[in-house]
């Protein structure tokens, strides 16, 4: 009987070959089996039987703690973003889940300077978007804005107390460094509630425009504060009334004080002209200066070839004079008196006794028309296309003691400073001068910053070498200038021509008129340079602007032909005259006219 081989030693079968050369799943060992699981890499039989695959690997038993510790630095290795507790760098940050109060972090911030960076008004609030621009002038617009300013004092004064200075305690004078305030030099002050704050050598980091930065009382750990502990050392009596143990307002006595204190109610300005005077041919022309109002209280106009005046008492209009193959291109008052110079076209200036309309004296050295004149006490000094200016003195019969050349084109402003002894002229190469005293030819500073012709120059009659200069159609702007030193002081754009400038004798403000394209009346509050009010009515450019004696009504003129009377000054506060009556004039006072 033959021998049947084991089926382990049996010949595969064609289909056994087959199917054997496919990959076969590794099979597991049997439950019975204490050999521990086979690591990776290890190579599973093909055949399917384990007895032999245990006899070619070998019989030693594997340490289960180098199994375990293999098998760990696998897993380590090939999951290595895995979130691992307390190692990752990137966890993400466990989220704060904040209460519904919040309170002001003063941790690492000095109040003092964070106010000192904030915007102009100070307020607490943060507007989202811009405030569209409310018509200013309206009597309810300027009540609405006295109690916003009323309401961040009080809640200025309730947050921080004195810590802070206040906005009124801030002086408005820009020059002025010799002001002690005593606000100032209290900030910040001693008491206990503020020592809480970063000593002076810590740098606050800037504010955008939020006083305080806010954090949740949970997130800083910082119980809610209440009222300020008071000290141990503090009496049990206190006969103080003013005391906030005997008050029954909710907010503290300084606050009440401020709402108490009296408030200066808004004046009101009316926007319409309360007279308008025809003024045929009054000339369109930026260059020229045709209306000037005297210390005698008339007014002077030059139209075409002719002078006229206009009493404002009596209303009545004369005739001064009348040229003849020429025209008027400019007229000044003296500053006291009842004499008067005239520019002509030809290059003359003539002076005249506007008492009994007679020609004083006729004088010559300009070759172009003379646009502009201001008077020093007996110096008058004049300006013209030619680009020179010459200082006269009307009591010598020379015709000029001075002669001042620097502009490149022609001069069409000028403005005496009597107090401080300097001269401002502004000319159509844009260029603004100062000069020094009469008899310096060279010019003391020499401003390029307008970008267009400079005629309108006012020196403020309230603080020493304030200068203000307003550019023409390409500039737009209004500058204000230290003389002293030379410096910018502030600018602010107009939007339009500036055409004249006039401070007011009775208040800190300033008006404008300007010609394209809105041809308008403007006053300004200086130095914040708000408008108070905006005046409309000329159809053309409002070339000419004059103040009255008592400076509360300004007249303008246009080339529309009619002059605009506006009343928009108070009175003056303080006692004082203005100027002297009819008689008194230059002759009477430095000699007679050669």
């Amino acid at each position: 009987m033959a021998q049947v081989p084991a089926a382990s030693e049996a010949a595969p079968s064609e289909a056994q070959r087959t199917f054997s050369s496919r990959p076969r799943t590794p099979t597991l060992s049997t439950p019975q089996s204490r050999t521990p699981p086979t690591a990776i890499g290890t190579h599973f039989p093909q055949n399917g039987h384990a007895g032999r695959s245990s006899s070619r690997g070998g019989s030693e038993p594997l340490d289960p703690a180098v199994l375990s510790r293999r098998l760990s630095e696998v897993g380590s290795t090939a999951r290595p973003n895995e979130w691992t507790p307390g190692r990752s760098p990137s966890r993400k940050r466990q989220r704060i889940v904040y209460g519904d109060r919040f309170i002001p972090n003063r941790e690492g911030q000095d109040l003092s300077a964070s106010y000192n960076l904030l915007h102009d008004d100070g307020s607490p609030a943060t507007p989202s978007k811009a405030k569209k621009r409310t018509p200013h002038g309206e009597l309810n617009h300027q009540k609405a804005e006295e109690a916003s300013r009323t309401y961040s004092r009080v809640l200025r004064n309730e947050l921080l107390g004195d810590s802070v200075p206040q906005a009124h305690s801030r002086s408005p004078e820009l020059f002025s460094t010799t002001i002690h305030d005593p606000t100032r030099s209290k900030t910040p002050p001693s008491h206990s509630s503020m020592n809480a704050l970063p000593p002076a050598s810590i740098t606050p980091s800037t504010p955008h425009k939020n006083l305080f930065t806010y954090s949740s009382r949970r997130g800083s750990g910082q119980p809610t504060p209440q009222r300020t502990p008071r000290s141990r050392n503090q009496p049990i009596a206190n006969f103080n009334p003013q005391s906030e143990l005997y008050s029954t307002s909710p907010i503290h006595f300084d606050s009440q004080q401020i709402l108490q204190s009296p408030r200066k109610q808004p004046r009101y300005i009316s926007k319409v002209p309360y007279k308008v005077l025809d003024a045929p041919e009054l000339a369109d022309d930026f260059y020229l200066n045709l209306v000037d109002w005297g210390s005698s209280n008339v007014l002077a106009v030059g139209l075409g070839s002719k002078v006229y005046m206009w009493n404002s008492q009596s209303g009545r209009v004369t005739e001064l004079c009348g040229l003849t193959d020429d025209t008027v291109t400019s007229v000044s008052w003296i500053e006291r008196g009842s004499h008067i110079s005239i520019g002509t076209n030809k290059g003359y200036v003539q002076i005249w006794d506007a008492e009994r309309c007679r020609r004083l004296r006729t004088m010559t050295g300009h070759t172009a028309r003379v646009g502009a004149l201001a008077w020093n006490n007996h110096i008058l000094t004049s300006g013209s296309r030619d680009r020179n200016i010459y200082h006269r003195d009307v009591r010598t019969p020379a015709q000029f003691m001075g002669k001042l050349t620097g502009h490149k084109q022609e001069v069409c402003g000028l403005r005496w400073n009597t107090e401080d002894g300097q001269l401002a002229s502004g000319g159509n190469d844009n260029k603004l001068m100062v000069w020094d005293k009469v008899k310096e030819n060279a010019p003391l500073f020499k401003f390029s910053d307008h970008t267009a012709a400079v005629k309108a120059i006012a020196w403020s009659p309230h603080q020493h070498h304030l200068l203000a200069s307003g550019g023409g159609t390409a500039d737009r702007s209004i500058k204000f200038w230290n003389t002293a030193t030379g410096s910018l002081v502030k600018e602010v754009d107009t939007g339009s021509q500036v055409c004249n400038l006039a401070w007011s004798r009775n208040s800190d403000e300033i008006v404008s008129t300007h010609g394209y394209s809105q041809n308008q009346i403007v006053v300004w509050k200086y130095p914040r340079m708000e408008q108070v009010v905006s005046l409309t009515g000329h159809t053309y450019r409002v070339l000419y602007l004059a103040m009255s004696p008592d400076g509360q009504v300004v007249v303008t003129g246009a080339g529309d032909e009619t002059l605009r009377f506006w009343k928009i000054f108070g009175r003056r506060e303080r006692g004082g005259g203005h100027g002297l009556g009819v008689g008194d004039g230059l002759g009477g006072d430095w000699g007679t006219i050669r």
